[in-house]
């Protein structure tokens, strides 16, 4: 009998090593692996048993199971699922498949196939290959990676570096922790492979210090694939847990062991970067998109997608939602057919009235908005941003005169202090949307915020204080009923 659960953070949270250790003591002799993640969080712990699927899964349920009395949690074949088959997974094709730290699974299943093409076609092909992908950074800014390695690759420098930014801190997102956790060799192939096309010797993963699965895994994968990756290093650091460090030069001055703020550009990182070398900085989910592309092409890959959003988005679907977890397509579906159709709407029963796409900093979309496409520009025009692609559903229980309220109490919580409209712009912010809660000239009081908002967006040095307008203007545009008009 072999018995597969994951080992996925967000699964050993809801108690899939006590499942482990049910089905090890029922059943000695059977193999028990674990795998990585399917990315169905409602199901979770999910357990494949000789190839069928169960969940979720609780150490009482264990008996049943074996005595084939669980029918109500069966799924069968997990792959065949409805949530897994409608998928375009090409990032996570691993996904509830490999165990993470087998080199024999990863190569089974074409890993370093894309390290070897780059090593066979040459630097220059290979940024070529990056660019004619239209693969875009998936961290949330969308800029064009094969531009920035181009860029890096021609900048003169006695040392350059590759820098994986894994500090993922918005809510609703964990589709990095899930890679990290459960493909790390993916995002240390598709890390060598930039190393040698911009011609940089080392890389560094920054880790958000939440992540302590992931950054276990991820040590233990760059110590079994040193000498595959060679000369290429890298080496794997852990955050402190700032919010703005997620801000590329943030992550940097804190990588070079100072306080992290935002610096001033120019310079770019591309042509002054990491202790003062050209440097790529790229998204876990860019960096493990590049094995893929090297390994089947670039047409392959831009033929997924629409407009400038060419290839796959791995979208997290969360808060108040029935079908909550990771689902991988191609640009395009609409922002109604993720919620509704995908997700099952929400997990309370009641009516969606708001959905936040792309983090804290983020717009929040109305039922109005369900029509607009999955897609870099679509939401640019429709006064938003898909960010890293977390997608948090709330019901009609919510007041958004609140949640604007924390747009701006979490801006005045992060804020580097660097500049003025952020470091004081968000505390200000906050004070009077309480005196709006409060009933207190609200009219007056709003048109005060929208001006604030203005300031913020265009005087800011980075995205936190440039983006904290779009959740706080959204929600007085969208429902100004709870803002006492």
């Amino acid at each position: 009998m072999r018995i597969r659960i994951s080992d996925d953070a967000l699964a050993i949270a809801c108690g899939a090593d006590r499942v482990a250790e049910a089905f090890a003591r029922a059943v000695p002799a059977a193999a028990i692996v674990r795998v990585s993640s399917w990315g169905m969080h409602w199901l979770e712990p999910l357990v494949e048993v000789d190839g069928v699927g169960y969940g979720p899964v609780a150490p009482a349920d264990v008996p049943a199971i074996l005595a084939g009395a669980a029918g109500h949690l069966c799924i069968g074949d997990v792959a065949a699922h409805p949530f897994i088959a409608r998928q375009t997974r090409l990032t996570f094709a691993r996904a509830g498949k490999t165990r993470p730290l087998s080199l024999e699974d990863y190569v089974a299943s074409g890993g370093w196939a894309g390290l070897e093409q780059a090593r066979n076609i040459g630097p220059a092909a290979t940024v070529a290959a990056v660019t004619a992908s239209g693969l875009r950074g998936r961290g949330g800014a969308g800029f064009p990676a094969g531009i920035k390695w181009a860029t890096v690759a021609a900048a003169v420098g006695d040392r350059k570096y590759i820098v994986c930014n894994a500090d993922e801190g918005d809510s609703g997102t964990f589709a990095d922790r899930m890679l990290m956790e459960g493909d790390p060799f993916c995002l240390i192939e598709g890390m060598a492979i930039a190393g040698l096309a911009t011609g940089a010797a080392k890389g560094f993963i920054y880790v958000r210090s939440e992540y302590p699965h992931a950054i276990a895994k991820l040590e233990a994968a760059v110590a079994l694939a040193a000498d595959i990756i060679a000369p290429f290093e890298i080496e794997v650091r852990t955050g402190a847990g700032a919010y703005v460090c997620g801000e590329e030069t943030s992550l940097l001055n804190s990588l070079e062991g100072k306080r992290g703020e935002v610096r001033a550009k120019p310079p770019l990182p591309a042509h002054k970067g990491l202790f003062g070398c050209p440097t790529v900085i790229n998204n876990v989910l860019t960096l493990a998109a590049v094995p893929w592309i090297l390994a089947h092409g670039a047409e392959a890959y831009a033929d997924f997608g629409m407009g400038r959003s060419r290839g796959t988005m791995p979208i997290q679907l969360a808060g108040n939602i029935r079908h909550g977890g990771l689902f991988e397509t191609a640009f395009g579906v609409t922002l109604g057919e993720l919620v509704d159709n995908i997700g099952g709407g929400t997990a309370s029963g009641r009516p969606v009235r708001a959905v936040q796409v792309g983090g804290p900093l983020g717009a929040y979309h109305p039922r109005a908005d369900f029509g607009t496409a999955f897609d870099y520009e679509a939401f640019t025009g429709a006064d938003g941003l898909i960010g890293h692609g977390g997608i948090v559903v709330f019901d009609e229980s919510v007041d958004m005169a609140r949640q604007a309220r924390f747009a701006m109490e979490f801006c005045a919580a992060e804020s580097c202090g660097k500049c003025t409209p952020c470091r004081l712009g968000s505390q200000r912010g906050l004070e009077t949307l309480d005196r709006i809660i409060a009933g207190e000239r609200a009219a007056e009081n709003i048109a005060l915020v929208t001006e604030l908002c203005e300031t913020m967006k265009f005087g800011s040095l980075c995205a936190l204080g440039g983006f904290t307008p779009y959740p706080v203007l959204s929600a007085i545009r969208h429902f100004p009923e709870d803002f006492g008009h």
